[in-house]
């Protein structure tokens, strides 16, 4: 016999008394293992289980990499707008409303000046979950006045680079970011100001195609997707498998397109440290 009967049948719980478990208390990496949120946050966003390095945005970033999260935000309140009066399945008006809305940023881009370890940086580092990090005209001017903001200030500049490409509501103003960006980074080397730039999960498209790949030390984060085309695509142009890793930050290091991979709890170090390297000043 059950130890447990239901004497009454046709029980209901209202639903302001039902108890659920919070909505983030717990995270699962892609290998299964769960981890309490706190504990991951002060993990770095790093799953202490099995390392995997979680997606972050530019506040997680600007914590890990400003002295005590102190910073300046630089042209904070520029936005897009839709000039061609784009349409998919959605107008692109609609849809900037929307994601501003639901995420409370202005595009997929932020940049910032601040302290790192003691020292004046400028850092512009891109957020996913604005349409996928995709590279708009905003995006490209934010880039520009950062790096401007760095040449006339004598700063280095780190560029974190989250992108799905280039932002297709834009056609050809978007495309025209690569060159925008390019053009000033070769200002910025112009003036023998070190640039950093960090790839992480994922940097793909029009990002990887410009800005992303012409660092003095381009560095990824363990595992990061780092490519032009993603897998699939590239899979299904060929018609050939893929090798084992294809397009990880390890194969790419393994194969010459960067220099290091850093671990996120090492990343302020490091990125002040190959500062100091170019500058030819004491390390930190």
């Amino acid at each position: 016999m059950a130890w447990f009967k239901r004497k009454e049948k046709g029980i209901t719980t209202a639903t302001e008394d039902k108890k659920d478990v919070p909505k983030g208390l717990w995270y699962k990496s892609p290998t299964g293992k769960i981890v309490d949120s706190d504990e991951l946050e002060r993990n770095l966003w790093v799953s202490p289980e099995d390392d995997y390095h979680v997606r972050i945005g530019s506040a997680e970033y600007f914590q890990i990499l400003f002295d005590n999260n102190e910073f300046e935000e630089l042209d904070a309140n520029l936005t897009s707008v839709d000039s061609l009066n784009f349409v998919d399945t959605k107008k692109y008006s609609d849809r900037l409303k929307e994601v501003t809305e639901k995420t409370k940023l202005k595009d997929a881009v932020r940049t910032a000046v601040g302290k790192s370890k003691g020292n004046d940086i400028v850092v512009s580092c891109m957020d996913f979950a604005f349409i996928g990090g995709s590279m708009g005209a905003v995006v490209g001017e934010k880039i520009a006045r950062g790096i401007n903001y760095a040449i006339k200030h004598r700063l280095p500049f780190v560029m974190i680079s989250k992108s799905g490409g280039a932002r297709m509501m834009e056609a050809a103003q978007s495309l025209m970011q690569l060159a925008k960006t390019s053009a000033k980074l070769a200002q910025l080397a112009e003036e023998r100001l070190p640039y950093i730039s960090l790839c992480t999960d994922p940097t793909t498209g029009g990002t990887t195609a410009s800005y992303a790949m012409l660092g003095d030390i381009n560095i990824a984060e363990p595992g990061a997707l780092v490519a032009f085309a993603g897998p699939r695509v590239v899979r299904d142009t060929t018609g050939k498998d893929l090798p084992e890793g294809f397009q990880t930050s390890e194969f790419l290091l393994d194969h010459g397109f960067l220099d290091f991979i850093s671990h996120r709890k090492d990343l302020k170090d490091k990125i002040n440290m190959y500062v100091d390297l170019i500058l030819n000043q004491d390390i930190r």
